[in-house]
This record gives structure tokens, sequence and C-alpha cells, in this order.
């Protein structure tokens, strides 16, 4: 059955599977770099095919630090995706970006270490540019979508990613503060930099579920808090997937579906046969 998807969908913390979806159909999907988190479900959702993926595996089974970005991202890309959609849990380091409240990052600060953060290397060395590391036509779709299922929406932010698995430290939480970042989580990087890598458009619907450990009048962040705030917000990302979708046009018109094309700086004739297999489905338009 051939169905193209209008949206892939990555669901964190709290949502391991998308409610509403007809026609429902699992695949599995090999990749290069191993088997994706979970098999990916496609459903229609008022006529739009929708891809769904858990990022954590079905159940909460994988850590932020053990997922394999590179494997989630390949299969959607395999299935066609061009546009992921991130649910994902985070922390707030501003006193406006308030819990239950979510926010549309517009920039992102990597503090993770030890991910395989790109899908090259090995015979084949790409330099991809993400200094707008979200795509702004699909942020601001999302945004709206965000706005007519009712949520409280902030637009724009600098969303910091640590390893995890554990909070940060009072000291960690008001340095980022110190550092102008607005939220923080888990697992946006390396995420956001192989959606550019596979040249599909990326936006994160950032679910604000506690102020992190800084703000003194607050309790700290437990899981038992972050896991209360994300099953109310539920139903809320189940709407705004619904208007996103119907939102979305069928042609883009941003720069993320050709943001290979001057990145390849390996020369043609030392890409070797394996590399130029294994990467195929992203770059062999820029090698024929």
């Amino acid at each position: 059955m051939d169905r193209k998807p209008v949206l892939g969908v990555i669901g964190g913390s709290g949502m391991y599977e998308l409610e509403g979806l007809g026609s429902i159909e699992h695949r599995t999907v090999g990749t290069p770099f191993g088997a994706p988190s979970s098999p990916v479900v496609l459903g229609d959702l008022n006529g739009k095919t929708i891809a769904f993926l858990a990022r954590h595996g079905i159940g909460h089974t994988i850590p932020p630090a053990e997922v394999n970005y590179r494997a989630n991202l390949y299969a959607l890309k395999d299935l066609g995706v061009e546009r992921v959609l991130s649910i994902s849990a985070c922390g707030s380091l501003r006193e406006d970006y308030a819990p239950g409240d979510v926010v549309v990052p517009d920039q992102l600060f990597d503090r993770t270490a030890d991910r395989a953060a790109s899908f090259f290397g090995d015979g084949l060395v790409v330099h991809v540019s993400v200094a707008e590391p979200f795509c702004a036509d699909l942020s601001a779709a999302l945004g709206e979508g965000v706005s007519v299922a009712g949520g409280r929406l902030h637009r724009g932010g600098a969303f910091v990613t640590i390893n995890g698995p554990r909070f940060s430290t009072r000291a960690e939480s008001n340095t980022y503060r110190a550092w102008g970042m607005s939220i923080i989580g888990m697992t946006t990087s390396p995420e956001a930099f192989l959606a550019r890598e596979a040249e599909m458009c990326y936006a994160v619907m950032a679910h604000v579920t506690d102020y992190d450990v800084w703000h003194i009048s607050e309790e700290p962040v437990t899981v038992e808090k972050v896991v209360r705030t994300l099953d109310a917000n539920t139903r809320l990302a189940q709407q705004t997937i619904a208007a996103l979708a119907e939102a979305l046009p069928a042609e883009r018109t941003c720069a993320c579906g050709s943001a290979l094309h001057d990145a390849l700086i390996t020369s043609r004739q030392h890409i070797s046969p394996e590399a130029r297999r294994r990467l195929a489905l992203l770059v062999e338009r820029y090698l024929a």
C-alpha cells in the first residue's frame, strides 16, 4: 500500500500512541543505523495520512541517551515523510513560561555528549547549516495549530538539550537561565540536526511540565509531576496534530528540502561504494 504521510509525529514522554487514527498499519522499517525505537504507525486522521513513532519505545523503555535518533529519522524519511513534528516534555527556565503552556522554540543549544549526531562520516563528509535549527514555516503552522486547539502558546525561545536521564542541579539550571535559555529537555538534540541532514522540516511542540529546579517557590521537578501535566495535555496534542495536518500545504516552499545542496564536501570520486549505498536515500540525487 502506497501511503505518503503528510506529517511524521515523534511522540515523547507520555505520548506512546496517537488516538483517533483510522486504517492503521504498522510498519517495521529496517535502516542502515539499526532498529527504530518502535514500529512506525501509519494511520488516517481526517483524511490525512500520519506517521507516528514512539521515541522512547512502547511503554517508555529507552532513556534519552539511548534513543536511536538516526534510525528513527531515517525510518520516517524512508516512508516519504517530509515534515516532522516532535512532541516533547520540557522544563521552563522562564517565569512567564508556566507549566501547562506550550512552547514552539526557534533556537537550540546542544549540551549532550556521546550521541550519534550525524548520518554522515565513514567515507562521506557533510557540513549542514543549522543556524536556524527549526523550520520556520512548520513552526509557524504548528503555532497556529496550537492556538486553534486552545493551547496557551509561546512562540520562540532557546531550547537547551541536556544528556539526562537525571534532572538538572540547581546550579546548572541557574546557569542555563543566565545564558538566556528558555526551556530545557533531553531529546531535541540531535533529533533536529538529523532532520535537517535528512532534508525534512522539523518543529517542536514543547509541553512545559515544570519550572525545572531553579524556581525556589516551586517543588523540584519529579517524574510524577511531569506525567501529570503531560496527561492533561494529551488531548491538546491530538487536536493540534489534526489542525496542523489539515492546514499544511501540499508543497514545501522552505529551504529544508535542499539542505544538502551545498553541504557535501567529499570529492565525488572518493566516496566509497559502501558509503554511497548506505546513504543513498539521503544523497543519491546529488551524486547522480
